[in-house]
């Protein structure tokens, strides 16, 4: 393997939000306590030194030594980049056109918000989901519709009866897709994504479909696009190379916004959203010649995650979870270990010091119990965190 992922890069002192914000994790609530032994698993970013094509496009960018404004346009090779990543990697074909720069995927869901919804409209998401997705809609004045998916032995589902029924509603306008799905990781079927846009269509509902981590993927999954089931009127798509090749400190995406008049709306609420020379470079890296580094990353996560799963049925009794078919995310479920929400936040962020999320981030009404726990991280790390862990409840295994 060319690229060594269990290399260990200190990143404490550099600014790090993952490393170096502990006093704002205290402020949060999310732990009492954040000191240099803590070993942070909460976010999705990867302790991975970048694929090496990223770094060399950055460093030419330095040595050329001007840093002016960029087009802000996704033109010429930015969108040839684009396009060719997605045609290759997921047999996409995107109009070069329709290839919208952004500010990081929050920020473009935000803009998507302003653009096609109004205050006090509805917009449907399925929980568990991402967090910031209930607080963006709730910031903008809009109304947070939850569909709760469907679980059945840690497998997660929609369920379409109760989507159909709540977009009738004619108040809900937007549907919020997290594609794949982040916290649970599935990967949507063609079918089940099929189902969900002609519902969309027929009630009047965009699609939004966050696609942020759709390169990570299991080696036996392959990842379906919304903008190839959706249509063109009624989708758009929100992507980005943070997850995949782990630069989301460079705050750039894209929006794939194929309807003129969809694009029209949205780049009149979003302005002329120029990338930076550093982020149009990092894309094109990225997007040409990133391709070795990410099966290698993929194989390894494989790894990492089937370890954990051995662990966690040898060593915590009373845990459940189901192995992800895409992102490095796990969705734990400790309430069969007995014991309260409390309880488990104070012997896993406290006693072993190990930061995660907790369940409630994800999901307010039943989220209680689980947790969230992000895997790109050197395997010795994460071998560490869930040794700590399972010392941590031993009288549970005693008394199973």
């Amino acid at each position: 393997m060319k690229y060594n992922f269990d290399q260990m890069i200190n990143r404490h002192g550099t600014v790090s939000m993952k490393w170096d914000a502990g006093q704002i994790m205290k402020e949060w609530g999310l732990t009492e306590r954040f000191d240099e032994d803590t070993l942070p698993l909460m976010t999705a970013d990867m302790d991975f030194r970048c694929a090496q094509p990223i770094i060399d496009a950055m460093e030419k960018v330095v040595q050329h030594g001007i840093f002016g404004y960029s087009t802000p346009y996704a033109s010429g090779e930015y969108a040839t980049a684009v396009q060719r990543w997605f045609r290759e990697r997921h047999g996409w074909e995107i109009p070069s056109d329709a290839i919208v720069c952004g500010n990081g995927v929050l920020e473009t869901l935000t803009l998507a918000i302003r653009a096609y919804t109004k205050p006090g409209d509805g917009i449907m998401l399925t929980r568990p989901v991402y967090g910031p997705f209930t607080e963006i809609i709730e910031d903008e004045k809009r109304k947070v519709v939850n569909s709760q998916l469907s679980c059945t032995n840690g497998y997660y589902i929609m369920d379409f009866d109760d989507i159909e029924e709540k977009a009738k509603d004619p108040s809900v306008t937007m549907f919020l897709l997290c594609s794949p799905h982040n916290p649970v990781g599935r990967v949507w079927k063609e079918e089940e994504l099929r189902r969900l846009a002609e519902i969309c269509e027929k009630n009047g509902l965009l699609l939004v479909s966050d696609e942020i981590h759709c390169d990570i993927l299991r080696k036996e999954i392959s990842f379906t696009t919304a903008g190839k089931i959706g249509s063109p009127s009624n989708t758009i798509v929100l992507s980005a190379i943070s997850k995949t090749f782990n630069c989301a400190g460079l705050q750039c995406s894209q929006v794939i916004i194929a309807d003129p008049g969809l694009r029209a709306k949205y780049e009149q609420e979003s302005g002329a959203y120029a990338l930076t020379p550093f982020a149009i470079a990092a894309t094109i890296g990225a997007y040409t010649q990133g391709d070795e580094w990410l099966d290698q990353l993929l194989e390894y996560m494989d790894e990492t995650i089937d370890w954990v799963l051995q662990f966690i049925q040898k060593n915590l009794p009373g845990v459940s979870v189901w192995r992800p078919e895409g992102t490095y995310i796990l969705w734990m479920d400790f309430r069969g270990t007995g014991l309260s929400p409390e309880e488990i936040h104070d012997r896993i962020y406290h006693k072993a010091n190990v930061c995660l999320e907790p369940g409630e981030f994800f999901d307010p009404e039943q989220g209680k119990g689980f947790e969230r726990i992000c895997l790109p991280s050197p395997r010795p790390m994460i071998q560490e965190a869930f040794r700590r862990i399972a010392e941590q409840f031993q009288d549970i295994r005693s008394t199973n």
